[in-house]
């Protein structure tokens, strides 16, 4: 298994999952230019995407989802509380799969397990990628931790997790009260320090790679998630990797040791 991301933040959102030759696209903001071009960069053309696996109707994860998919004939899982959001968009394209938020699902090589998230959505999921032998665990999009998305995300070899602001940076931002409340609300975005406490309470003994993702361009930097991320696993800073808006992040290998 590998992955690797287009580009993650609120200005558009994708992500590649690859297990032998089944490759699938986790949500799409990006539009159909930037998108090809995206996956080009990766070695990659719209041919070789077996499917979009979406986790919410936001238009940053989902903008350029039905443009894509309709281009190139790419069959989209998605949620009906999504569906029904986006139903008049999505009418005429191809096959559309309705997922059940805690039921499993494979497409290909790739086993995917759908799991809630408190998310201010219709019927927001996040997603753990399996191949039998290693987990790619996603969580971008909730504004806390649950019991069950921690259960959900121990022993995964690999996340991309949320640091969306720090605190301190957004309470100080000229952000209006609204949004501020909105953002760090329960159903808003995760915070650096709610990010660390969350991989601090998960099994971690098998995790190959960490990548910092959906990071506020103004109310966030990368050294103060990377640091915050590190503090919870006592590694360096370094170590953790962060998924930027322009580039996103290369391919990461999971490998048998």
């Amino acid at each position: 298994m590998r992955f690797a991301c287009l580009g993650s933040g609120s200005q558009g959102n994708g992500l590649v999952v690859e297990v032998a030759d089944t490759r699938l696209l986790l949500d799409c903001g990006f539009t159909l230019k930037e998108t090809i071009a995206r996956l080009s960069r990766l070695g990659l053309d719209p041919g070789m995407i077996d499917g979009i696996v979406v986790t919410h109707e936001h238009d940053d994860h989902i903008g350029g989802v039905a443009r894509f998919a309709r281009k190139f004939d790419i069959p989209v899982w998605l949620t009906h509380g999504t569906m029904r959001e986006v139903k008049k968009t999505f009418a005429f394209l191809p096959p559309i799969n309705i997922i059940d938020s805690h039921q499993r699902f494979s497409i290909g090589d790739i086993e995917i397990e759908p799991y809630p998230v408190p998310h201010d959505a219709r019927e927001p999921v996040q997603f753990v990628f399996g191949d039998g032998v290693f987990r790619l665990g996603v969580l971008t999009d909730t504004g806390c931790s649950t019991p069950h998305i921690e259960a959900v995300l121990s022993h995964c070899h690999a996340l991309v997790l949320e640091c969306n602001h720090d605190a301190q940076m957004l309470a100080n931002s000229d952000y209006p009260r609204s949004l501020k409340q909105r953002v760090g609300g329960r159903f808003g975005h995760l915070e650096n320090g709610a990010s660390a406490r969350l991989l601090s309470s998960l099994d971690c003994s098998r995790l190959q790679h960490v990548i910092a993702a959906h990071l506020s361009q103004k109310n966030n930097t990368p050294l103060l998630a990377q640091t915050m991320l590190s503090s919870a696993l006592n590694c360096e800073p370094d170590w953790i990797g962060v998924a930027g808006q322009g580039d996103g992040f290369g391919w990461r290998q999971l490998i048998r040791y």
